[in-house]
C-alpha cells in the first residue's frame, strides 16, 4: 500500500514508518521538521517538508496515490496549548481537517489517527479508563484531540471515510526528543546523562500509564488491516509515578542525581491509566514491554548517541 504519514520525522511516527517499510509499503512523509528530524525519516521513504495545514497538502496525496494516511503531526506540548490555544486550535483540529479533507477527495481509503487518551477523559471517574469513559479533557490540547475524533465520526457517517482512533496514553522510548516533544522519560533522561538535576513536579505521586513506542508501532501495524472504524485506547492498565520513572533512570544511569521536588503544575492530573481490553479483544494486541524493560532499552538509546556527541 502506498502510506502518508503526517509527523513521521518524530520519534513515533518514524518508528512506524520503519515497521510499514519493513512490510514493503511505500512510504511518504510529510513534517515540518518543527520537532522531528530528517535523520529519521527511513530510507527509500519520500520526504516532504511542510505544514499540514499548507493547500499543497492535497497535491501530494494525489500524485502518490495514498492509500492510507496515517496522520501524527500535531501540537503536542500540553503547556503550550494552555499558553497559547489558538495555535493548538490552528495546528490540531485546523490541519487535521486539511488532512481529513484531502484524504477525502482523494479516495483514501483509511485515516489512522493518533489521539489521546490520559488528555482525553480527562479526571477519571474510574479506573482504568476504557473507551466508554466520559470525555472531559482539561486542556486545550486535549480538546483538540477529542475534536478531531468527532470530525472523523462526522466525515465517516456523512461521507464513508473509514477510520481508527488510537487513543495513546504517555508514550516514551527511543528518538524522543526531550527538547522538543512533551515526555518525562526523555527529559530526565537528557538531564541526567548530562549531569544536571531534575526536577520532579510536586510530591511526583501523581501516576501516568507509560507505553513503550515498539507496542504503539504494532498496534498502527494492526490498524492497517482493520475493517469498519472504531476507537482503541493503546496503553498498558498500569499506573507509574513520576518518583519511580526518576529512580529507575536514575539507577540505570548509575547518577549521583538526589530525588529533587519543586512546586506542583496547576491543573495538572493526579492519575491516569487506561484500559486495553477492547484492542486486544479485536486484534489480540497487548503491551509486550514493561516500564522497567522499557526504561532501560530508552536510556541505552539515550547514552549511545550522548557518547557520540562528546
Amino acid at each position: 500500500m502506498n502510506i502518508l504519514i503526517t509527523g513521521g520525522a518524530g520519534f513515533i511516527g518514524s518508528s512506524i514508518a520503519d515497521a510499514y517499510r519493513e512490510r514493503g509499503h511505500e512510504i511518504v512523509i510529510v513534517d515540518n521538521l518543527s520537532t522531528g528530524k530528517l535523520e529519521n525519516v527511513p530510507r527509500g521513504a519520500a520526504f516532504y517538508q511542510m505544514d499540514i495545514r499548507d493547500e499543497g497538502f492535497a497535491d501530494i496525496v494525489r500524485e502518490h496515490n495514498i492509500d492510507i494516511i496515517n496522520h501524527h503531526a500535531a501540537q503536542i506540548d500540553v503547556r503550550r496549548s494552555v499558553e497559547d490555544p489558538r495555535y493548538d486550535l490552528s495546528v490540531n483540529v485546523l490541519g487535521s481537517l486539511n488532512v481529513i479533507e484531502a484524504g477525502l477527495r482523494n479516495s483514501v481509503r483509511r485515516i489512522v489517527f493518533a489521539s489521546s487518551g490520559g488528555a482525553g477523559y480527562g479526571e477519571q471517574e474510574y479506573y482504568p479508563a476504557d473507551e466508554k469513559h466520559p470525555i472531559a479533557p482539561c486542556s486545550p490540547y486535549g480538546i483538540t484531540k477529542v475534536t478531531v475524533e468527532r470530525y472523523l465520526h462526522y466525515y465517516h457517517m456523512v461521507h464513508g471515510l473509514q477510520y481508527t482512533v488510537l487513543r495513546y496514553t504517555n508514550v516514551y522510548g527511543p528518538r524522543q526528543n526531550p527538547h522538543g516533544e512533551a515526555g518525562v522519560v526523555a527529559i530526565f533522561t537528557d538531564k541526567l546523562l548530562r549531569r544536571q538535576q531534575p526536577v520532579i513536579n510536586g510530591d511526583g505521586l501523581q501516576t501516568r500509564d507509560y507505553v513503550f513506542v515498539d507496542d504503539v508501532v504494532r498496534a498502527n501495524v494492526f490498524a492497517l488491516e482493520m475493517e469498519g472504524s472504531d476507537t482503541f485506547n493503546v496503553c498498558t492498565n498500569v499506573e507509574t509515578t513520576v518518583n519511580t520513572i526518576f529512580r529507575v533512570l536514575n539507577e540505570a544511569l548509575d547518577s549521583p542525581a538526589d530525588e529533587r521536588h519543586g512546586e506542583a503544575k496547576a491543573g495538572e492530573q493526579q492519575r491516569s491509566v487506561c484500559s486495553f481490553e477492547k484492542v486486544k479483544s479485536r486484534f489480540g494486541w497487548e503491551p509486550q514491554v514493561s516500564i522497567e524493560s522499557g526504561l532501560r532499552q530508552t536510556v541505552a538509546w539515550f547514552q549511545e548517541r550522548f557518547e557520540d556527541d562528546e
